[in-house]
């Protein structure tokens, strides 16, 4: 027994090693065969491993809290009403498969957050690399890498992710490096990853963002193609009574 805990140790099986006395303890009571037994060790293996990796990566995510769509207020605007089926398909996830981006445009307080973080908490319980960032925190990181010499590594980071959630997108201006470092990572991500946008402003006003309506309009014109868009109405969900 020893000896083949320690080899599944080497291969890294933990798992087997933990549960291999149970395993062999519940064949002798069932009377299972040697393949069933082997069978349920590796059960056990592979179920362990698929919720260690759906810790990581909620972990990975930066989300901080699970936020589920079971607490999104439907009935609070009918706009809400109005793509209720849409949002339920994107908490699916099958916008990932087809690497579409989402963008959901509104006034503060109408939900762009919250289904943001609904749609990249689904993402980690099914093992997706998610990671949840506002727009400014990730220029922040990236105008900070360029200047330690890793902007390489740091670009690859925000590339990487199978959702990449830029929240709160238009709060403030990038100015020119900011808006570059931004292009640099739809562009990188086009038609390859999936990135989801909040916004407070229109597309017509994304010049407002970037710095000019030329870098905005190459931004906004891959974002576009091949995407959810939806546009959240009503006051601020916060003011309700």
């Amino acid at each position: 027994m020893d000896a083949v805990i320690d080899k599944f140790k080497n291969l890294r099986l933990k798992n087997c090693a933990q549960n291999l006395g149970d395993v062999l303890d519940q064949a002798a009571r069932e009377n299972l065969s040697v393949l069933q037994a082997i069978d349920r060790l590796m059960e056990i293996e592979l179920d362990c491993r698929k919720k260690a990796r759906i810790i990581l990566r909620f972990k990975q995510s930066k989300l901080g809290e699970k936020t589920t769509i079971d607490q999104f207020d439907f009935k609070h605007h009918e706009s809400r009403q109005k793509y209720k089926n849409r949002i339920l398909s994107l908490i699916d996830l099958g916008f990932i498969q087809n690497k579409k981006d989402i963008i959901l445009i509104g006034n503060p307080g109408t939900g762009k957050t919250f289904l943001s973080r609904c749609i990249a908490y689904a993402a980690t319980q099914t093992g997706i690399k998610t990671l949840f960032t506002t727009t400014m925190d990730m220029i922040n990181q990236l105008v900070a890498a360029k200047t330690d010499h890793t902007l390489l590594k740091k670009l690859q980071y925000y590339q990487s992710q199978d959702i990449l959630v830029c929240d709160e997108t238009g709060y403030l201006p990038l100015g020119r490096q900011g808006s570059n470092l931004f292009f640099q990572v739809i562009s990188a991500r086009h038609e390859k990853k999936s990135t989801i946008i909040t916004t407070n402003l229109p597309f017509a006003k994304w010049g407002n963002i970037f710095d000019g309506t030329t870098v905005a309009t190459a931004i906004a014109d891959r974002l576009v193609y091949n995407s959810e868009i939806l546009i959240l109405e009503g006051e601020s969900y916060r003011k309700r009574s």
